[in-house]
């Protein structure tokens, strides 16, 4: 009967960071992890994210940092292709200081668009019974 020594293999915890960022009704869970540098929204890749404009917003945090090697996982869901973006790169950007504990960066981020860490929280207003279409549109009052 032969012994076997069983493997045993001890990792180093790599560091992840999970990360929300907000936009009316749009939510987007970001992950951030060592990597080869991909950057990934919904399982697309960003070079080939539609619509332009939104790929644009949303490589603004990272364009504006030196970090190169990390993988960034993105979900997002809830509201239109706007709101998405904002939430996406609200979630980047906030992954992004956490990772990295730069207070630099933080200030960077700060100085260049508050938005990139602290969310917008305004809303569409709500439409009221007794309107039509719109949260103030009223019928039109006959004077005679």
């Amino acid at each position: 009967m032969v012994e076997r020594k069983a493997k045993t293999t001890v990792k180093a915890k790599e560091k992840v960071v999970h990360v929300a960022g907000k936009r009316k009704l749009s939510v987007a869970r970001a992950t951030i992890k060592k990597g080869k540098g991909l950057v990934k929204i919904n399982s697309t890749p960003i070079n080939i994210y539609q619509p332009e404009i939104a790929r644009l917003r949303i490589q603004e945090p990272i364009l504006l940092t030196d970090i190169s090697g990390l993988n960034i996982q993105v979900n997002v869901k809830g509201g239109g292709w706007s709101s998405q973006a904002e939430a996406v790169r609200l979630a980047i950007a906030k992954a992004l200081v956490e990772y990295t504990g730069s207070a630099d960066l933080r200030k960077k981020y700060l100085e260049y668009d508050r938005h990139l860490l602290v969310a917008d929280t305004r809303f569409k207003e709500t439409k009221k019974p007794g309107t039509h279409s719109h949260a103030r549109k009223k019928r039109q009052l006959s004077k005679r």
